[in-house]
Parts: C-alpha cells; sequence; structure tokens
C-alpha cells in the first residue's frame, strides 16, 4: 500500500541531537504559492508532540505563528514540554530552516496543550447547521495555478464559495462546505489541525476583492478524541467559516467542523493580514 501524501508530508525523523529534535522536508503536494499550506505546517508541528517520548494525553489547543514562510527544502523541528501537571502538558515548538552564514532562520513558533481527558457530563452549543447532504453538493474542482494543495482535498462548497466576480462588491463573509481528504485517509488530530486552516481568506468574500492576504496566527481547539475521530473515518466534515472584525490591516475568522453526524470536533480563530 503506498504512503499517503498527508503522511509523507508529515514524515519527521528523530535526531539524536536533543530531545525533541526532528527533521523534516516540506511536500510539493501540499504547496501554496510562496511556502507550504499553512494546515500542513500547524500539522507538522503538532505531529512532533505527538511522536514525543513525553507524551500525556491527546491535543486540546493548538496555536500556530506563521513568522516566515518555509522555503522548499529541509527543516527542524524542536518539540519541548515546558510544564506537565495532573490532567495537562504544555508545550513549545519551533520550526527552522538553515539561514545565512549557518545561522538557524525561525520560521513558525507554536504551543500545544495537551489533556489526559477523563469522561465527564458533555453537551454542545453549537449545533451543525442544517445543509443538503455531500453527495448532492457539487464538488469543487477547478484551483489557481501553484496552489497544489488544494488537489489534495475534495471539497463540495454550499454557500460562500470564492467569488465568481472579484467586482468590490460587499456582501456577507460566510462560507459552508463538506471537506475531506480526496485520497480517502482516516481522521486524525494531524489532518483534523490541518483541515481547521482550508478557508480562504474571509477578506476576499466580504469584499469580492482578492487582495494580499496571510494567516499570521492560527489557534485550533480539540473537542473530540481518538474514539471520535475513529467513528468519521474517512467520512466528510462539514466546514463553517465567518469573518468577525476587519480593522487596518488585520481581520480575525472563526471556523467550526463538525462530523456528517453533528458531533463538532474543532473550532479555530485565526488572525489574517491583508493589505488594500
Amino acid at each position: 500500500m503506498s504512503t499517503h501524501p498527508f503522511d509523507k508530508a508529515l514524515a519527521l525523523e528523530h535526531s539524536d541531537i536533543r530531545a525533541g529534535h526532528f527533521t523534516g522536508v516540506t511536500s510539493p503536494d501540499y504547496w501554496n504559492m510562496v511556502g507550504p499550506f499553512g494546515g500542513a505546517t500547524a500539522a507538522i508541528a503538532l505531529q512532533s508532540v505527538l511522536r514525543h517520548p513525553d507524551l500525556l494525553g491527546t491535543p486540546l489547543a493548538l496555536t500556530v505563528n506563521f513568522a516566515a514562510a518555509l522555503e522548499a527544502g529541509p527543516f527542524d523541528v524542536q518539540a519541548t514540554p515546558v510544564r506537565t501537571n495532573r490532567s495537562t502538558q504544555h508545550w513549545t515548538v519551533q520550526i527552522t530552516q538553515p539561514g545565512a552564514g549557518g545561522t538557524p532562520n525561525m520560521t513558525t513558533t507554536a504551543t500545544v496543550v495537551t489533556a489526559a481527558r477523563r469522561e465527564t457530563w458533555g453537551e454542545s452549543d453549537m449545533p451543525m447547521p442544517e445543509v443538503p447532504p455531500p453527495e448532492s453538493v457539487k464538488r469543487f474542482s477547478i484551483g489557481p495555478a501553484g496552489v497544489a494543495w488544494l488537489d489534495r482535498y475534495e471539497m463540495r462548497p454550499i454557500s460562500g464559495g470564492i467569488p465568481a466576480k472579484w467586482d468590490g462588491g460587499l456582501q456577507h463573509s460566510e462560507s459552508r462546505l463538506w471537506l475531506r481528504d480526496a485520497e480517502q485517509r482516516p481522521l486524525d488530530f494531524c489532518s483534523l489541525a490541518a483541515m481547521s486552516d482550508m478557508f480562504y481568506p474571509r477578506v476576499w468574500l466580504r469584499r469580492a476583492k482578492h487582495v494580499p492576504a496571510g494567516t499570521v496566527s492560527i489557534t485550533t481547539y480539540f473537542h473530540a478524541g481518538p474514539a471520535q475521530l475513529a467513528e468519521v473515518g474517512t467520512g466528510y466534515l462539514l466546514g463553517r467559516a465567518v469573518g468577525q472584525q476587519f480593522f487596518n490591516g488585520f481581520f480575525d475568522q472563526a471556523a467550526h467542523l463538525w462530523s456528517e453526524k453533528g458531533v463538532l470536533l474543532a473550532t479555530s480563530n485565526q488572525i489574517v493580514y491583508y493589505k488594500e
């Protein structure tokens, strides 16, 4: 059986240089114009924690700060558990590439919180919207040149697709779509982290204007455990994304991901740079 493209992108080699140090290589399958798809980079940061021998529990929160775009080629990842409590564990992650004169170039910083969850009462106050089933929604099939990562996913927009006309018309910023890996792969925490960053900049939809934009920082909260992810398997997720405030070159957008059965699996918030 061939290795899934996402697993190739996540492949990390453990280094003996110091504890929690890994090396990897960027994947052309998840390229996004000037660097890797941000969701793939977030998944790599999370993967370094999940591969660490001192890991406690499962992911609870992941914050990734994109200081600079990764260049094509090798990179280093350092995952460090900075504090371990009875139920939670706190991590810092740094991704670097060789810079001028051999000085490491910092591209990405991240923090991760993992937790040993215990069964308690639970309920959701964010029900899944009523939408048509995925099989009845047309698949998005045409992506811009140089954005290879779009081919790695099957996306079926229900509403709020990329504007057909960039005419500057003001409108809402909400999108809803069904999504999953184009080449079937069971859902796990890393792929869930990547899918949390799949939504294009809300300013494009809000203004119908294709302005330069890029994520500065994204935080994803995980609301499910391994059993809930295993239940999803290779099925679809319903994604919803909406902008919240646009002000002086930056805006934030929120996203929600539900299983087909209506289980809220993850939520995310990100701050995005945009230019007039």
